[in-house]
């Protein structure tokens, strides 16, 4: 491993008149950092989208081309995840977050400013595998950094704040666009625009960031918020292998495979619906670029309160059980995909309020079977957890959202698109529910033990 993520040393303990102060001001701190961190993250992912209709037209790339090179993000994001997020339980996340941003941004820059970057299929594959694979350094990290900072009981709610990070970044890519068109005229400003901040904010979070309570000479934060896990022992401070990373806590954890499985389908829906947003908005609905901007801007804003909402859900009406929330979430996505389907063009307001119902409930899901991997495991596995789930999630969901939804364009048109977004929403939901009874008795195992 690169000496300079290896993780921090442990310091002498603070004495205790010291602790309780020191431990609030950085935790606030360090999840400043990380939510900070990830929105600059969605700053530099997703900006293609928003130019695939410019591509379509001056390039004559047909929608099954773009929906290829598209999903070069999603292989090397998901291959990344979960290879990178086995790095980053043996990393410190104040070097590995700030380190895959700034790479991300330099890629989004050579978009904007090199001609040739735009020029062939092959080449933008390429560029937008390269961007995959260092985005796949944010989430593990952010994920490490929170099972050491928050406990069990309050991870519900802190890790759906955090989740809303990405909302936050990637519905500032339309105005950000729509800014940089006033101030350019170029529709390259989709890439060098939001990779502008995005470097800004990966120096800034260097500062913000630490690694574990330990480093900063604090007690874990088990201890100290006297809330450990159902299965807790002392094994679970110290460093773990990359072999015992994979063979003890992760390739033999059913639960862990059923919510990775069902995290695909999930995908599928939310790139499904976001990556061909403007283009369907734009070719179906008579939307202008502007008008598609904004549209895609409310999608993921909405999901803010509806992931914070979720959060809160699965904390307090179901006991900090994930999968009965990501079940209600997922049936009412259902009925907004049909909604958006069907609603005939010419009727704006009810095709961006189904987009606002789509992107306000997909998130729930997505943030939950997050945290739900972060639970199942060791925090020291936390990261490689994260990482097989979003694997799935991109290479068995975004992908299919990429490439066959792309060709099923081509071939079958927006219906036979829509069809197979749906076939997902009730895929996913069939999986969500066979985790029910599993989840159930970690729950009531926890609880007796409590």
């Amino acid at each position: 491993m690169i000496g300079i993520f290896k993780p921090a040393k442990h310091q002498p303990r603070l004495p205790e008149d010291r602790i309780d102060q020191e431990y609030k001001s950085l935790r606030w701190r360090v999840f400043l950092g990380i939510f900070v961190g990830y929105a600059g993250y969605y700053l530099v992912r997703k900006n293609f989208s928003l130019t695939m209709p410019f591509l379509i037209e001056e390039q004559g790339f047909t929608k099954g081309q773009l929906g290829v090179a598209l999903s070069a993000v999603s292989i090397a994001y998901g291959l990344s995840k979960f290879l990178m997020g086995n790095v980053s339980d043996r990393s410190n996340p104040r070097y590995f977050l700030s380190t895959g941003l700034l790479i991300s941004a330099a890629v989004m820059f050579i978009f904007g400013f090199a001609p040739w970057a735009t020029q062939s299929i092959t080449i933008i594959f390429i560029l937008l595998f390269i961007n995959g694979w260092v985005q796949g350094m944010g989430w593990p990290a952010c994920g490490r950094t929170m099972v050491h900072w928050f406990s069990g009981n309050e991870r519900g709610r802190i890790v759906s704040v955090w989740n809303v990070a990405h909302n936050v970044g990637g519905g500032l890519i339309g105005p950000l666009f729509i800014l940089g068109m006033a101030w350019f005229n170029d529709w390259h400003s989709a890439f060098y625009v939001p990779a502008a901040f995005a470097m800004f904010i990966a120096i800034t979070i260097f500062f913000f960031m630490r690694d574990t309570p330990q480093s900063c000479g604090l007690p874990p934060i088990d201890e100290y918020r006297d809330d450990y896990p159902y299965d807790y022992d002392e094994t679970h401070e110290q460093e773990f292998s990359a072999k015992d990373i994979f063979l003890s806590y992760v390739l033999n954890n059913k639960l862990l495979w059923y919510i990775a499985i069902a995290n695909a389908f999930v995908y599928l829906i939310r790139y499904g619906v976001l990556d061909w947003a403007p283009t369907y908005l734009y070719e179906v609905k008579d939307f202008s670029v502007d008008k598609s901007s904004w549209a895609y801007f409310f999608y993921e804003w909405a999901g803010i309160p509806g992931t914070l909402l979720c959060g809160w859900i699965s904390d307090r009406w179901f006991k900090g059980r994930r999968a009965p929330a990501a079940i209600l979430y997922m049936v009412l996505v259902l009925i907004a995909v049909v909604i958006y389907w069907f609603n005939p063009a010419g009727n704006p307001a009810v095709d961006i309020a189904a987009l606002m119902a789509i992107g306000f409930l997909i998130y729930g899901p997505v943030m939950l079977i997050g945290l739900h991997a972060l639970e199942l495991v060791p925090k020291k596995a936390a990261g490689t957890a994260a990482g097989l789930t979003g694997l799935f999630g991109y290479l068995g969901g975004a992908v299919v959202a990429n490439i066959a939804l792309g060709y099923t364009l081509d071939y079958f048109g927006w219906d036979g698109g829509f069809v197979l977004l749906i076939g997902g929403c009730i895929c996913s939901i069939i999986l969500l529910a066979m985790t029910v009874k599993h989840e159930a008795i970690h729950h009531k195992t926890k609880t007796a033990q409590h």
